[in-house]
């Protein structure tokens, strides 16, 4: 529920097709930067998921966080159903407690969201640790933190051009 600025729930325009996919390329592309593995940097591709999961649940599913997941394999060289797994399970939770997180500020959303990203993430330690990979220790976990950090970031980005302007035109229809 987006908050206009008295504080009352603001009426919102419906979400075009085509921002949801232009936001989806983008996370791709921010996931797509080359690093240093020993750089800890958010998941924006979960990220920008886990916003269409609770504010579009019937346009971008688990199906599509499967898509997503897989190609983000095929681009890191991984196990194959890596990302694919913990994006799905991560769409699955976050589609099952939309209703509920739409109700809070975003900073309390960002708290409900936390555990979701961590759970996914532990999930694609767990597969590679299983592969045989060496655990590469705590810290990488704070991906997860600076990920639900940036949840009121990513809202507030993402909310915007659904927002009516304060000052309407009596000529506009919306």
């Amino acid at each position: 529920m987006a908050l206009n600025s008295v504080g009352t729930p603001a009426i919102l325009r419906p979400v075009n097709p085509w921002f949801i996919a232009l936001s989806l390329a983008v996370a791709m592309m921010l996931k797509f930067l080359p690093v240093d593995r020993d750089v800890v940097l958010p998941d924006f591709m979960a990220l920008v998921l886990v916003y269409w999961n609770i504010h579009q649940p019937r346009r971008i599913g688990i199906g599509t966080a499967w898509v997503f997941g897989a190609i983000v394999d095929v681009h890191a060289s991984s196990v194959f159903g890596e990302h694919a797994l913990a994006y799905t399970l991560l769409s699955y939770f976050a589609i099952t407690i939309h209703r509920r997180v739409m109700w809070f500020t975003p900073v309390m959303q960002a708290a409900h969201i936390f555990p979701l990203f961590l759970a996914a993430q532990a999930v694609t330690v767990l597969i590679r640790v299983a592969f045989g990979d060496p655990f590469p220790g705590f810290w990488i976990f704070l991906e997860s933190l600076f990920t639900a950090a940036l949840w009121p970031v990513a809202q507030f980005l993402l909310l915007a051009p659904q927002k009516i302007p304060m000052n309407r035109d009596e000529d506009r229809p919306i």
